[in-house]
């Protein structure tokens, strides 16, 4: 079973379009998507331990909490606006395969000094870009990867704009 786990992993950073289709269909992969959600975030929380402890801390929590949330807007935006007649998709399919593609996120943790976090940060982001991209491909049947480019694009503009009101309202507390 660890080996299937690791092996899923390592499949994942190497941007494995046949393991985003695997994972969309294997409903007891929901546990490991979050376990790979949960190390990416520890990851960060290593590399940035230096900007302080409670990013270590609070990190995993939230990247969960998130993780679910963006499942439900990529959903959404991807099923609802922008779906078309082989777009098929559940709340479990997206959280398995978006979950996966934060593995690339595992190489945050030798972001140990500034220098360093700086550049495995933004690779790591661009490279879980790319297999969220995949991924969105994958789950939602698209034929096109610009298509679920354009769904991660919306998606993340939609959280952002969440995010921002949530921020206002609470400023004053």
């Amino acid at each position: 079973m660890i080996n299937l786990f690791i092996n899923r992993i390592f499949r994942a950073i190497k941007i494995d379009i046949e393991l985003f289709e695997e994972v969309e269909k294997d409903k007891k992969a929901t546990f490991q998507a979050g376990v790979v959600v949960v190390l990416s975030s520890l990851a960060a929380g290593v590399g940035s331990i230096h900007l302080g402890a409670s990013n270590f801390l609070i990190a995993p929590v939230l990247s969960l909490l998130s993780w679910y949330i963006w499942a439900y807007i990529i959903y959404f935006v991807g099923v609802k606006l922008f779906g078309d007649n082989k777009t098929k998709s559940d709340h479990g399919e997206l959280l398995r395969t978006i979950g996966f593609s934060s593995a690339p996120g595992l190489i945050r943790v030798f972001g140990v000094t500034p220098e360093l976090m700086t550049v495995t940060f933004v690779g790591s982001a661009f490279w879980m870009l790319a297999c969220m991209v995949v991924a969105i491909k994958s789950a939602l049947d698209y034929d096109s990867l610009w298509k679920a480019f354009g769904v991660v694009l919306v998606s993340w503009l939609v959280q952002a704009f969440f995010l921002f009101l949530i921020i206002v309202i609470f400023k004053g507390f």
